[in-house]
Order: C-alpha cells, then sequence, then structure tokens
C-alpha cells in the first residue's frame, strides 16, 4: 500500500463507529466492483442495482470511472501506471463510502488483476464484492455505447493506438470473481437480482 509523503498527520477517529451506522442503515458497507470491457454492461447494471437498493431503502452511490475522470482522476490517461493509480484513487474512494455505511458500486474497466488486487487489500473480509461482467468482444463492439471500438479502430488504423482496452490494451479476467454475469446471456433484470442475492445472503443486507 502506497505511503503517505507527509510525516505529520494523524488519522482522526469519529464518535460513531460502523457498527452503529450499520444499524442505522441496515447494511453491512461493501464495495460492489463491477469490471468488464468498455459495453458489457457495467455502468448500466450500476444504474439499476442502485435504484434498486435505494428504493429497498439501502444507502448506495455509484462510482463511475467516466464521472470521476471528469474531476478526481483529470489528470490521469491511460498508460498502466495512470491505470493503477485511477483504481488506487476509486479504490479510497469506496473505501470512505463504506467507512459511511454505504454500499459502493464502483464501474470500471480495471483491466489489470493486481489493480484490481490492491482495491480488495484496501477492505476487510467479505467487503469487496467482485462482479465479472462478461460479453464477447464481439457483442461490446456491437453494441460501441460511447463510439470507442471506432475511435480505436480509426487511431490504429492513423498509426497512432489510444490503448483501449480490448482493442490495443489487455484485458485480464478475473479468476475467481464474487459473481461472473453473461450479460449476453443474462437480462438486466437477471444480473441485478443475482448481485442483489449475493448482497442478501452474504450479510451484507440486513432485514
Amino acid at each position: 500500500m502506497m505511503q503517505p509523503k507527509a510525516k505529520n498527520i494523524v488519522w482522526h477517529s469519529t464518535e460513531v463507529t460502523r457498527q452503529q451506522r450499520a444499524e442505522i442503515f441496515r447494511t453491512a458497507p461493501c464495495v460492489v466492483w463491477l469490471t468488464g470491457l468498455s459495453g458489457c454492461g457495467k455502468s448500466t447494471l450500476a444504474v439499476q442495482l442502485e435504484q434498486h437498493l435505494l428504493a429497498q431503502g439501502y444507502p448506495a452511490y455509484i462510482l463511475d470511472g467516466d464521472n470521476l475522470r471528469h474531476g478526481l482522476n483529470r489528470d490521469l490517461g491511460f498508460s498502466a501506471a495512470d491505470r493503477a493509480e485511477n483504481i488506487r484513487r476509486v479504490g479510497e474512494v469506496a473505501k470512505l463510502l463504506t467507512d459511511a455505511g454505504f454500499i459502493a458500486i464502483v464501474s470500471l474497466i480495471s483491466p489489470y488483476k493486481k489493480d484490481r488486487a490492491v482495491a480488495r487489500q484496501l477492505l476487510g473480509p467479505g467487503e469487496f464484492v467482485e462482479v465479472f461482467v462478461d460479453a464477447p468482444l464481439a457483442i461490446c463492439r456491437q453494441r460501441d455505447p460511447k463510439g470507442l471500438y471506432k475511435k480505436a479502430d480509426a487511431a490504429i488504423a492513423a498509426g497512432k493506438p489510444m490503448m483501449m482496452t480490448g482493442v490495443d490494451a489487455p484485458y485480464e479476467p478475473p479468476e475467481a470473481p464474487e459473481l461472473h454475469l453473461t450479460t449476453d446471456q443474462q437480462s438486466v433484470e437477471q444480473c441485478v437480482q443475482q448481485i442483489r442475492e449475493y448482497l442478501w445472503n452474504h450479510q451484507r443486507l440486513l432485514p
């Protein structure tokens, strides 16, 4: 874990504990980390899951990769080093949200196993729920909701690769995710229900 550069800093604890927040919000806070190629359905699932949890009275908040690059991570590019820092920052924010009692829903390509492992290590046992949102590359290309695959193909043709995951940059699928969803075979509703059932069965949602 990266150590702070400053030496004269002290962690200030509050008078409210995680357990107290969990009892108020009826949750055992966690991070639902959605990883997968662009176009696999991460953002769609995140939006629907957040709505579902809030409708049931559970606190939830989405940390979307693109949204964060408009502010917190606006200084980062798409090199391996920048991707690692991007995930480290998102992991730290997600950790803060769990400390506040929330279920943090992270929607991030997060292509490298070692970077996702760093995010997992920030949290306690059972608090990191890795969800592999899986769809064949051909399906993702067909969906291409942001037109990124077309841009990447054009950039490669022009001799200017843009480090697009799945095109000219690698994606390392999770080896043992908590959930493996196949969005070319399952509906959005089925996928959201599967996540919800996992959270319930593993006591992240309390009655």
